[in-house]
């Protein structure tokens, strides 16, 4: 028996979102702060730069995260690897090795609560249901998931998509019905949601955060002909074909 207090009761924290057995908490201010970071503290406040954790309440469900991911937990919360066999092991380091995933993602199990570690990045709950339980992501979103979820290497539909895009040949894949937690550099409502139906989107950098893993994910020329492309000024696009839905940024990584 463990009771948790001045927490999610906290007049300070405000609970963001929650699905499943995650729970998304926002710290409303930094009260941890001196004179010397106090004008840093206040400003962030003010941009909406905070602090943000991911609760799991581990008897509604196992959970997998990222390596390290881990701050606290009470109660009847066991850890493992999720391994399940030799075969298993070396299929995970193969994939970690295409993705830039961790190899060794540890699955917690029991009844108790797992809080893992603040973060400034936005936090994002997905049910994979709603893309059809196949959802692709950029590489480093990857925060936590139920463990019922498979994970795959997702391949680009060709080798110029790797090699021209100047991105990976893998993404990591999460395969079935559950829920996911993503770590994003901006949050959901500036988040621009684009549905095909048997359509095309190509998009001039790498803005995708998400997308179904129904879709053919290719590098194309952005015209026809290479003096098309250099006529645009646009060069290599990130093309999206088939039926599913894309989840676009407004800025890239690292402009952010």
């Amino acid at each position: 028996m463990y009771q948790i207090h001045n927490f999610t009761d906290n007049d300070d924290i405000r609970i963001l979102d929650r699905k499943g057995p995650f729970t998304v908490v926002e710290y409303k201010r930094d009260l941890s702060v001196t004179p010397q970071t106090a004008a840093v503290a206040y400003y962030c406040n003010e941009m909406n730069v905070r602090k943000r954790q991911v609760i799991c309440e581990l008897s509604r469900g196992n959970v997998t995260t990222q390596a390290g991911a881990m701050q606290w937990m009470a109660g009847n919360c066991s850890a493992t690897t999720g391994i399940k066999g030799v075969g298993d092991f070396f299929g995970k380091a193969l994939r970690a090795s295409v993705t830039n995933e961790s190899a060794i993602k540890p699955e917690y199990t029991g009844d108790g609560t797992l809080v893992l570690e603040p973060t400034y990045r936005h936090l994002l709950l997905i049910d994979t249901a709603e893309w059809g339980g196949n959802v692709v992501l950029d590489d480093g979103l990857f925060l936590a998931c139920e463990s019922k979820l498979r994970h795959k290497a997702v391949m680009r539909s060709n080798l110029s998509s790797a090699a021209l895009g100047n991105e990976g040949l893998f993404n990591l894949g999460i395969q079935g019905n559950g829920i996911l937690a993503l770590e994003c550099h901006c949050p959901r409502e500036e988040l621009i949601e684009v549905v095909l139906q048997n359509d095309v989107l190509k998009v001039d950098g790498n803005f995708a955060i998400a997308w179904s893993g129904t879709l053919d994910f290719t590098v194309e020329r952005s015209g026809k002909s290479l003096i098309g492309s250099a006529a645009s000024g646009e060069g290599l696009v990130n093309v999206y074909r088939g039926t599913g839905k894309v989840w676009l940024a407004p800025v890239q990584r690292g402009l952010a």
